[in-house]
């Protein structure tokens, strides 16, 4: 399997299936949700399509799956960005907003590498996150630049479906598909020898 090679893409415009997967897809017997989450993506991808930020999107879609409450689960360093997210959100939802660093733990709990040995320095604590927008009860969770495998293990304890707002990376203004399009990074990339 190898999507990202094919020059072709029949499946987009041509109806190819080349895993044999359509058959099961159009049978499958899904709940109403995911029935309307289908519709409602769909909906916004053919109404919305280069006229839309993400941020229009996103309000449009949670309004139109009838979400009431929504969770942001952020990075510290974004705090302004999650008060002006939140300022938005709040015309239109119910807003619970939960920092990277909520319970405080210290890192030397749990044995982890700290940025700067000088200081108190709190963990991540995603799992802590999740459970507390779980409790809120919320309808969708939002991620705002969460560091790579804490986003990943938010989402994997988070009872209401999660999508990314901001993807983390300090680097390259929290846009990593930068790295992509700019020949010096996939050189580099390309040279990295990925160890630990």
């Amino acid at each position: 399997m190898n999507c990202a090679d094919c020059e072709d893409k029949e499946c987009y415009q041509g109806g190819k299936d080349c895993f044999n997967i359509a058959e099961d897809i159009k049978t499958k017997d899904f709940d109403k949700k995911t029935l309307k989450l289908i519709k409602v993506a769909s909906t916004i991808e053919a109404k919305h399509y280069m006229k839309a930020c993400r941020l229009e999107e996103l309000l449009r879609f949670c309004k139109m799956m009838d979400y009431k409450k929504l969770g942001v689960a952020f990075c510290v360093g974004m705090e302004n960005e999650a008060k002006m997210m939140q300022r938005v959100l709040e015309k239109h939802f119910e807003v619970c907003s939960v920092c990277c660093k909520t319970g405080g733990i210290e890192k030397e709990h749990f044995d982890l590498p700290k940025i700067s040995c000088e200081r108190y320095e709190a963990m991540c604590n995603p799992i802590g996150q999740a459970m507390i927008l779980n409790q809120e009860k919320v309808d969708l969770n939002i991620i705002l630049g969460l560091c790579i495998g804490h986003d990943i293990l938010f989402t994997q304890n988070c009872s209401a479906p999660v999508t990314t707002f901001v993807v983390k990376d300090r680097v390259l203004a929290h846009n990593p598909v930068g790295a992509l399009y700019s020949r010096y990074y996939i050189n580099k990339i390309n040279k990295l020898e990925v160890s630990s």
